[in-house]
């Protein structure tokens, strides 16, 4: 298996598993959206038709925790106004009879059981539920006929680093937990305040990681199934990278350094540098693996990534701020899934 659909394959598994004095400017707003305001009226409104309704909501309400509701009300309301911008400039329009037979069947129909497992699931479940199912189909929709377009044309070359599974190539210390994170955190600064050093050192960290899985070999260890770690110039097209493509590599500027946990890899992140953004022109690949419907949805919300900063998307603080790596609100930055870092490493990649 070649590093690029080895890396790919082990990316995939997980990225299927989400008072306003400095707020926005307008009253009454729990987000803006470019000219669109998404009220707190109809934020509250949801949260009250979900209590009413879902028994895990109504577990979160005993358990004092509604504000997960509203964060999650907040973020997919703010994705219906991005997914509206994004369609209107692709020219995609939904197609409502196929929208009417799913409501026919209306898979959003029926309550979420207050025994949940997966927390994060059941909440953004109870607000889908709670939301006008026609209108959240339609999100669906868009979201699938998105990446459908998208697809094709668009492939990202990146190189990249891992920290918390191999010793580091100049340390050799292996850090852990929150150091591990803040480890990443601070590398991916570096790679955005200085491209060169970012080459220089992920070049070091390859020859490194070549030199330990030999080590490894020699001694006997079978090194097939530990995923690539490190790379340069790999160049996945979006047709064979699955789930990966909805991750924030793909939705990313050419120059961008993202940093984000290691799917499959418990304590390790993933740092990475977009080098190349290919997404005006067939990809040749190979024989394409078959995308669900949920994959698809997924690559087409990574779409709406960029338009976060071209709306001038700003989500009141009574809510928390945007994850621009989990696209989606998070009581505080230190919640967040990652960071995504613009050239320079300035910018506004978490409202």
């Amino acid at each position: 298996m070649g590093r690029p659909r080895a890396l790919v394959a082990v990316v995939a598994g997980a990225f299927l598993l989400a008072g306003c004095g400095s707020g926005p400017s307008q009253v009454g707003s729990a987000v803006l959206v470019g000219d669109r305001s998404v009220s707190l009226d109809q934020v509250q409104a949801l949260i009250d038709k979900a209590v009413r309704e879902q028994p895990y909501a109504q577990k979160l309400a005993g358990e004092h925790k509604l504000e997960e509701l509203g964060r999650a009300a907040v973020s997919q309301l703010a994705l219906h106004e991005m997914l509206a911008a994004a369609a209107e400039k692709q020219g995609i329009t939904p197609n409502y009879g196929r929208i009417e037979a799913q409501l026919a069947k209306d898979p959003l129909n029926g309550t979420v059981p207050a025994n949940s497992s997966n927390e994060a699931q059941a909440v953004s479940e109870v607000v889908a539920r709670s939301r006008d199912h026609r209108e959240a189909l339609t999100d669906t929709y868009l979201a699938q006929a998105l990446a459908e377009k998208a697809i094709p044309d668009l492939s990202v070359t990146f190189d990249y680093t891992s920290i918390g599974s191999m010793p580091d190539s100049n340390t050799g210390d292996t850090p852990k937990g929150p150091e591990a994170k803040k480890a990443a955190f601070d590398l991916a600064r570096q790679f955005a305040a200085d491209p060169a050093a970012a080459t220089k050192r992920i070049g070091a960290d390859v020859q490194y990681e070549a030199s330990l899985r030999q080590q490894a070999a020699q001694q006997g260890q079978n090194t097939d199934s530990i995923p690539p770690l490190t790379g340069l110039g790999e160049a996945v097209p979006a047709a064979q990278a699955g789930v990966l493509a909805a991750g924030p590599i793909f939705g990313s500027p050419v120059g961008a350094v993202t940093v984000f946990p290691y799917p499959n890899r418990e304590g390790t992140w993933f740092v990475a540098v977009v080098r190349q953004r290919v997404d005006n022109k067939p990809v040749a690949t190979e024989q394409a693996p078959a995308l669900d419907d949920a994959t698809k949805a997924a690559i087409g919300m990574r779409q709406l990534q960029p338009l976060f900063d071209q709306l001038d998307v700003r989500v009141n603080k009574r809510y928390g701020v945007w994850d621009v790596v989990g696209m989606d609100v998070v009581p505080n930055e230190d919640a967040a899934q990652g960071l995504v870092l613009p050239p320079g490493g300035s910018g506004r990649t978490q409202q």
